[in-house]
């Protein structure tokens, strides 16, 4: 795990933000079944990363892997309804998912999409707020 050093550049974490926005809204508009369960956990755990992604860059800052958006996730202060190091949780079932082929179960989507609901918009709205 690397980090690089780069000018913060707030135009491109804001586009990456509104991706990230546009991506979970589609996402949760998914019917979940069988056969969506991977798209649907795949495509939330990418739209919290890129919030952490975000922030990174706002920053200046440039992650070689996963560990470190989600880490910066985390430090954020806020209150959700549910902890935010479940996110290291959806990073590992998705990592499952690309490489080893795991097929999530209809409840592990479930969750995601419980997850996501309950804290995508909040975390949303603090990443916003820390890079404008």
């Amino acid at each position: 795990m690397t980090t690089r050093y780069k000018r913060p550049d707030r135009k491109n974490a804001s586009s990456i933000l509104q991706a990230a926005e546009r991506d979970m809204d589609f996402t949760l508009s998914l019917k979940l079944t069988e056969q969506s369960t991977s798209t649907i956990v795949r495509n939330i755990y990418e739209c919290f990363r890129m919030l952490g992604d975000s922030l990174m860059v706002s920053r200046g800052l440039e992650s070689d892997d996963h560990i470190a958006p989600i880490r910066e996730l985390m430090k954020l202060k806020i209150n959700t309804p549910r902890p935010i190091n479940l996110l290291d949780n959806m990073r590992i079932l998705r990592h499952n998912i690309n490489y080893y082929g795991y097929s999530p179960t209809i409840l592990e989507a479930e969750d995601a999409v419980s997850f996501a609901k309950a804290c995508f918009w909040m975390i949303l709205k603090a990443v916003k707020s820390g890079i404008e």
